[in-house]
């Protein structure tokens, strides 16, 4: 009785291991398509991040421009604020872009 529970264990452990040997292959592949997906958001997402950025740099643009017309001693402040959003988006964006790709 205990030779034959050896030898189904050993049976069930020669199975299990030598499909385990045989996935190898397919994991490679799925994490190649995997990074394939993502490099190609990429391309959308840096621009989607330019266009975001262009829409802050225009409303910014009016914001100071509203201040100065009304002689807010504080204009200087704001174009800087919303200007330097501006810049990070665009600088963000084109570093990530490189960075990764």
């Amino acid at each position: 009785m205990e030779k034959r529970k050896k030898k189904i264990l050993m049976t069930a452990v020669m199975l299990l291991s030598g499909s385990w040997v045989m996935a190898q292959g397919n994991g490679s592949a799925g994490i190649n398509e995997a990074t394939q997906m993502v490099t190609s958001y990429f391309d959308p997402a840096t621009k989607l991040i330019y266009a975001i950025g262009a829409v802050v740099g225009l409303i910014g643009g009016v914001k100071v421009y509203n201040k100065f017309s009304s002689g807010d001693p504080d204009t200087s402040k704001t174009a800087a604020s919303w200007f330097g959003a501006c810049i990070f988006l665009i600088v963000a964006a084109t570093i990530l872009r490189s960075f990764f790709l």
